[in-house]
């Protein structure tokens, strides 16, 4: 069960939102909608949020240069995870990470099953850091959307979460040997 230790000092992160859709405009950004009030009201700030087709180029484009900003600890995408030949977000991302973070897939698929059951299998779900910054590729419903946040990326975000999280580490990413 997550826990919160109010002894420490919550810090606000500064993360970007990209929906990838081919059908997704500002008017019915359904779950961009979603991951902002949520990364809104856990005190975080949203600096940045863009929609753009599912295009490999474009994807990779807008995530590189998110990552490369200084002005951005963290990246959250929704949209384009699932099979079919238009949905290329892992495909666009994952070749950006540096390191992936293999249990945000895990346990997003274990809440996810509770929501939908099998169904979870259709998503490519993935997080990974990247030159400094966390990365995540979220399936594009709402539903699954607030599963994320909820269930993992609200308490990994936050800096009072115990026994550890991920601010905690965000000063040691950039660490060579």
């Amino acid at each position: 069960m997550a826990r919160i230790d109010e002894s420490f000092t919550f810090k606000p992160l500064r993360i970007a939102t990209l929906t990838v859709s081919d059908t997704r405009d500002k008017a019915n950004d359904k779950s961009g909608d979603v991951l902002e009030d949520m990364i809104r009201e856990a005190g975080h700030a949203l600096v940045k949020r863009e929609i753009v087709t599912d295009d490999l180029t474009q994807i990779r484009a807008k995530v590189e240069s998110w990552i490369a900003d200084a002005g951005v600890d963290v990246v959250i995408t929704t949209g384009g995870t699932g099979f079919t030949g238009r949905d290329v977000t892992p495909d666009a991302v994952k070749p950006l990470f540096e390191k992936e973070i293999e249990g945000f897939s895990v346990i997003f698929h274990m809440l996810s099953f509770k929501s939908v059951e099998t169904s979870t299998i259709q998503s490519r779900a993935c997080g990974g850091t990247a030159n400094g910054t966390y990365i995540f590729c979220l399936p594009g419903s709402p539903g699954a959307c607030k599963d994320a946040w909820n269930g993992i990326l609200k308490w990994q975000l936050d800096a009072r979460h115990r026994p550890c999280n991920l601010v905690d580490i965000m000063p040691r990413l950039k660490e060579t040997r």
